[in-house]
């Protein structure tokens, strides 16, 4: 166990009652001292409490003075933006993410670095980063379908250089991160190797908030978008993120398994339906957003935030009542 940084913080949104992940998530907090966060909803038990958590009713982040927090829809996983705010507002130089049915493994509180000697893809488009981890065939909840088929270039054959990295993409075993169609197509479970690797300018590949770390320089990167489908919030997210990383010379880094995931219980008809908007539009999305002219400079990563989702909502991917929310949430970190 070795996350010493106290301006380190986790964050996590459930409705659930302390279960065996969070029990497990907030031991680890204690011995690594870090503040852990965890943001309720409607259907969170009233009488949540946990040693080595923060926890947050609906009702106490209403009374924070957070602008987002005032007009942030109920009953929505982006309500995990109140607790990068929380985090942000603490000191936190390095924020982790996972979520409520992620067990750690004792590598999840190692150290995390911005800089890693890896290699890195640029300039391919879609890459299904996955299968650099495994032989067997998968791909991440929100890769485009189209080209599930397209070749990925040899790992041994890519160019190996230092990166920077404010955001870093660790995979799940057991029960990773794959789309409705996977799992009604493909049997499970799957563990992954110990890869490591990195995409940047012109290279393409969703991630998720399942174990994500994010260093402050890229922390308002964050933002979870709340007018698109559920199951799309994080991957839509992570698009924008990529494009605007590109303006500031940064590489996504991809690593081993640090969690494995028990998942909770999902209907996977349900989850199909929520994901259709993504089959349809993943690769419009990005295609757009490679349209848009964006500034250099980690300075201006609010109004790149702001003309990529203008540039969402113009394709009618997103409603156009996210401004107001993606606004107040910028204005909130103005403040910070």
């Amino acid at each position: 166990m070795e996350i010493k940084d106290k301006k380190s913080a986790l964050v996590v949104t459930s409705i659930s009652s302390p279960n065996a992940v969070l029990k497990s998530l907030a031991e680890g907090a204690i011995i690594n001292n870090i503040p852990f966060y965890v943001i309720g909803d409607t259907k969170s038990p009233s009488n949540f409490e946990l040693d080595g958590c923060n926890f947050y009713s609906i009702e106490n982040q209403r009374k924070l003075p957070f602008e987002f927090a005032k007009i942030c829809p109920e009953k929505h996983y982006t309500r995990k933006n109140i607790g990068y705010l929380l985090a942000i507002k603490e000191g936190a130089n390095l924020i982790i993410e996972t979520d409520d049915d992620n067990f750690p493994r004792d590598d999840f509180w190692k150290i995390r670095k911005r800089k890693h000697e890896v290699p890195i893809s640029e300039n391919h488009g879609w890459l299904n980063v996955y299968k650099y981890f495994t032989d067997k065939m998968i791909w991440p909840r929100g890769f485009a379908l189209e080209n599930l088929q397209v070749a990925i270039p040899e790992l041994s054959k890519m160019q190996k250089m230092e990166i920077v990295s404010p955001i870093q993409q660790g995979l799940a075993d057991e029960n990773p991160d794959v789309d409705a169609i996977y799992r009604l197509a493909f049997p499970l479970p799957i563990s992954f190797n110990k890869t490591r690797m990195a995409i940047g300018n012109g290279t393409w590949c969703p991630f998720n908030s399942q174990n994500t770390s994010w260093f402050k320089e890229a922390f308002p990167l964050m933002y979870l978008p709340s007018y698109c489908s559920f199951r799309m919030t994080d991957i839509w997210r992570s698009f924008v993120a990529q494009r605007i990383m590109w303006e500031n010379n940064w590489h996504l880094l991809f690593h081993e398994s640090t969690v494995w995931q028990d998942r909770n219980e999902h209907n996977l008809m349900k989850d199909f339906q929520d994901e259709i908007q993504g089959y349809l539009n993943n690769d419009k999305i990005i295609k757009s957003l490679e349209s848009i002219e964006l500034k250099k400079g980690a300075e201006n990563l609010a109004e790149n935030l702001l003309t990529c989702y203008n540039k969402l909502i113009e394709i009618e991917v997103i409603g156009k009542e996210e401004i107001q929310l993606l606004q107040a949430w910028l204005n909130d970190l103005k403040l910070l």
